[in-house]
């Protein structure tokens, strides 16, 4: 078959019709997706013999959106929310970014890896206070933003709208709480109805979840993530070939991304959280080994000094939400990695508390 040459993409996309769509969009490696349109016009490329031209760079954002960016983020960081359009708005331009991150996103050091934060937002300044600021310092958040604590619409709009104005200096992955089925449970869908009064904006951000990519890579050798390992990956090719655009599944890989826990016995395990499975150090050496990896970096868990190291310093738990749920009395933590990668552990104490705040309600056992 000739090659044809298309000059422009609106050329490709005007000769693609929907039963062509249908036929092949789900047949090209999601990894490689840029857009819905680009991925048809990639697929059909391949299959077509198509040459394409090369996709322009997404362009800085205009004086005028760094003006808004930036007076949401002041106003963010009074722990006052959004307006329900902004929120839309913000949602929205997190989508154009966040839709060309890779299942992998590369990381570049120094970088400071930060755990679970869980709608702790006077916490997070804490952490803000002590590692500093976007963007002087660069972050990396391994997810589970929302439900528990009382301020997790303030806390994800501030994370998401940092995204958005320092795209590269801050990096926010998927927890297993960035789900419209955990939320409801949890917390973020009720205060969204009380600070809102509908869930409008609950269903922007759970929309805006299925987008977050689900691991990063720090420098070739740092491989992050919210939970941890599966038995259906091995490499982080077959990670980067996962559809992520999706709410996250009971069983199957990007659900044990999100949801399994390194454990002392070997092997795989069932996991107690009914989610994902327990993985032994021999499963984190072999994947260590495989993919190249000096350390797997992984949340999910409470631990009481704010990190932890497993399997023989393979894994470390990194956790960053102090006095978890009000009443826990644990320390939080964050890791800095430095240009060589070597690391230091910042550990935190909460926040004073704010008008007396206090826990009434009986705290689900599942978060133990």
């Amino acid at each position: 078959m000739a090659s044809t040459r298309f000059l422009f993409w609106s050329e490709i996309r005007m000769n693609l019709g929907t039963t062509l769509v249908e036929l092949y969009v789900n047949s090209y490696p999601t990894s490689q997706k840029i857009s819905y349109f680009d991925t048809v016009a990639m697929t059909m490329a391949e299959r077509m013999e198509v040459d394409l031209p090369p996709r322009a760079s997404k362009p800085p954002p205009s004086t005028r959106e760094v003006g808004q960016l930036e007076s949401w983020i002041e106003t963010l960081y009074k722990c006052q929310p959004l307006s329900e359009e902004d929120a839309k708005r913000l949602c929205e331009k997190a989508k154009e970014i966040l839709v060309d991150e890779n299942n992998v996103k590369e990381v570049q050091a120094p970088v400071t890896i930060c755990g679970d934060i869980h709608g702790q937002f006077h916490d997070l300044m804490e952490l803000f206070d002590m590692a500093g600021k976007p963007p002087s310092t660069n972050y990396l958040f391994m997810g589970d933003y929302v439900d528990r604590g009382y301020f997790s619409v303030e806390t994800v709009q501030l994370l998401v709208c940092l995204k958005v104005r320092y795209r590269d200096r801050v990096t926010i992955l998927r927890g297993n709480h960035e789900s419209r089925q955990i939320t409801q449970v949890y917390g973020f869908y009720d205060e969204c109805l009380r600070k809102y009064g509908n869930a409008r904006v609950w269903t922007y951000f759970t929309d805006l979840f299925d987008f977050f990519p689900v691991t990063a890579l720090v420098e070739g050798q740092v491989f992050c993530l919210h939970g941890g390992l599966s038995p259906s990956i091995e490499t982080l090719d077959h990670v980067r070939a996962l559809d992520r655009n999706q709410e996250v599944p009971h069983e199957g890989p990007m659900c044990d991304l999100l949801w399994s826990d390194p454990d002392d016995r070997t092997g795989w395990g069932i996991s107690p959280r009914g989610a994902g499975y327990t993985f032994g150090s021999d499963i984190s050496e072999q994947f260590c080994q495989a993919n190249g990896l000096a350390l797997i970096s992984r949340a999910h868990q409470l631990v009481m000094e704010g990190y932890n190291w497993s399997h023989d310093r393979n894994v470390v738990t990194v956790f960053s939400a102090p006095n978890y749920c009000y009443r826990c009395g644990n320390q939080a933590a964050v890791v800095e990695l430095d240009d060589n990668l070597d690391y230091t552990f910042l550990q935190f104490d909460p926040a004073p508390r704010i008008n007396g705040t206090q826990v009434t309600r009986r705290l689900p056992d599942y978060f133990l």
